[in-house]
């Protein structure tokens, strides 16, 4: 999948009300988990689903993005576009989980959600503790993601880089971006709102997720 919501209102034009580092901590988390518990109940219900539909529900879900950064000023309509936007998600990415579990088996999905789990709380402790704040290189990680989408848009055509390493190469920009959106949530928020802030956090987990699905699936079809 590997895209990335873009919110505006970052470093200047604030819109967001003011907040504690610690509610707006609070918020986000609460707004990233039950997105992630319904992405993974839509995956879960929808199994079964064709590729197709998958990718309907991506296009729907992308639409939808767009449509949470255009009503930020809304945030409760922009929460509901969320809530349906991880669902949409859920379905999109049900026919790849399922794949997964026919090939591999329930373990490699549940050992790649833990791990991202694990992982993103890893480093969101080391922002908390350390005050890491990469928010100043945004600008080329998100330069890099670019240039993974377009090597991965290349490859399905021409296929010149390994799906291993190019999970790897997600998994690495995604942590980057991590980092960043939990800076950014110790700074304040940058203006932003939680649900977009929770957006964000959202995509890095699964795009995260899903690069750990291949590393670990492709770890064992070489067993």
């Amino acid at each position: 999948m590997a895209y990335r919501f873009q919110p505006q209102g970052a470093y200047g034009n604030a819109i967001a009300r003011p907040v504690s580092t610690s509610s707006l901590l609070g918020q986000v988390l609460g707004i990233t988990a039950l997105g992630l518990c319904i992405t993974a109940g839509a995956a879960w219900l929808f199994g079964n689903v064709a590729y197709g539909i998958g990718l309907i529900a991506m296009i729907v879900g992308f639409l939808l993005l767009l449509a949470i950064n255009a009503t930020r000023q809304n945030e409760a309509l922009s929460l509901t576009l969320f809530y349906v936007f991880t669902f949409c998600e859920g379905v999109g990415i049900a026919p790849v989980v399922s794949n997964y579990v026919r090939t591999f088996g329930n373990g490699v999905v549940v050992d790649a959600a833990l791990t991202t789990g694990l992982g993103m709380f890893a480093l969101a402790a080391v922002v908390y503790a350390t005050g890491l704040d990469l928010r100043r290189f945004q600008g080329i990680f998100v330069l890099a993601l670019l240039g993974l989408i377009v090597v991965g848009i290349v490859s399905m055509f021409v296929r010149f880089i390994h799906p291993e390493t190019y999970a790897w190469l997600t998994l690495v920009i995604f942590s980057g971006l991590v980092l960043i959106d939990f800076a950014r949530i110790r700074a304040g928020g940058d203006g932003l709102t939680p649900v977009q802030i929770a957006t964000s956090i959202y995509l890095d987990a699964i795009n995260i997720f899903l690069a750990l699905l291949q590393i670990f699936g492709g770890r064992r079809s070489n067993d």
